[in-house]
């Protein structure tokens, strides 16, 4: 469609470069179109709607008071991209925005607030979300107008005109938390680290596992406190708790600011036939770096190979070694 073509183009837009437009592109920002879409229609479906008189300043819950400040952090930043003319920048940055902090996150951690039994936090979550998301369009309506002109209506339910003639958002410093910031940024960076370690394992998706966080500050218990079940919820854990030891053997450990996280595995898996599995996945992907090694310092195949073969070549190497890195923290944190 002619969002996702405007969007691939704008991020492809780097000053003295030409453009390398390939379908793929274009279909990954399809995919992102379709990403705001059904997070938006996720939002309206459960109640969210512009409330009249809403302030953003007056936000209790943190997660709010969070979500808030990205938006503004993400306004600034846009804001000065388009002033530079660094269109790929304001790509980047609206994308990294609502793809990760609006759909993945907020929505994520905000729907036990939405569904709970608390009303007013109910309340206040379904009008901050109706209201970043009415900002949001307004940031993204200059790369794909279409679809942010239609969620600008489906908003405001066509009582505030067309979104093209809407002013652009001007949000104060003052909605910048840091306090709430430093606190849901620690909360998906445990739930994200829990994550990782249960993909690198094959931990089944089914199995609950239990956290210990080791050598925690007294801030970092008290978050873990406030945010349990949220944790528990999103990183299916059946226990989080904090303390100066934990269980050694047949975990996976990963740091998460002072502390660190363990969770033991034995229960779950196989720890001899995982450590083995993730040896052989490094061992063989050394192979295939050092056969592209090998080649890329081969003077012969860089001058006969036509450019675009050479770039993939790099860039199989480039994946192939972060691959590695990966396979050599997961069998590092089992252990033995």
């Amino acid at each position: 469609g002619c969002d996702a073509l405007r969007f691939t183009l704008a991020a492809l837009c780097t000053n003295g470069r030409d453009v390398k437009l390939a379908e793929s592109r274009i279909e990954g920002y399809r995919n992102f179109a379709t990403k705001l879409w059904n997070a938006s229609r996720f939002t309206l479906v459960n109640g969210a709607e512009l409330v009249e008189g809403y302030d953003p300043a007056a936000n209790k819950l943190p997660l709010n008071r969070w979500i808030v400040g990205k938006l503004t952090q993400c306004e600034r930043r846009l804001s000065e991209a388009f002033r530079n003319y660094r269109f790929n920048d304001a790509a980047a940055i609206v994308y990294q925005f609502t793809w990760n902090e609006f759909c993945d996150w907020y929505i994520e951690l905000s729907k036990p607030v939405i569904t709970g039994e608390d009303a007013q936090a109910a309340a206040e979550t379904r009008a901050t979300a109706a209201w970043v998301l009415s900002q949001l369009v307004k940031l993204m309506h200059p790369l794909m107008p279409y679809i942010t002109e239609e969620l600008w209506e489906t908003l405001t339910k066509g009582g505030q005109g067309l979104l093209i003639e809407a002013a652009w958002p001007e949000l104060p410093d003052s909605l910048i938390d840091a306090e709430a910031d430093a606190d849901i940024d620690w909360v998906i960076g445990l739930i994200s680290g829990v994550r990782t370690v249960r993909a690198q394992m094959n931990v089944p998706a089914a199995a609950h596992i239990p956290l210990f966080l080791k050598g925690a500050s007294a801030q970092s218990q008290s978050r873990l406190t406030a945010y349990k079940p949220l944790v528990q919820r999103l990183a299916r854990l059946d226990s989080a708790e904090a303390g100066d030891t934990a269980p050694e053997g047949g975990a996976a450990q990963f740091v998460i600011g002072e502390a660190t996280a363990v969770l033991p595995l034995g229960d779950v898996i196989d720890i001899d036939a995982e450590r083995k599995r993730l040896e052989k996945e490094r061992n063989k992907l050394q192979g295939e770096i050092a056969k592209l090694g090998k080649k890329l310092s081969n003077e012969q195949f860089l001058s006969k190979a036509p450019a675009e073969v050479v770039e993939e070549q790099r860039e199989r190497l480039a994946e192939s070694t972060q691959a590695v890195a990966k396979l050599e923290e997961a069998v590092a944190s089992l252990g033995g």
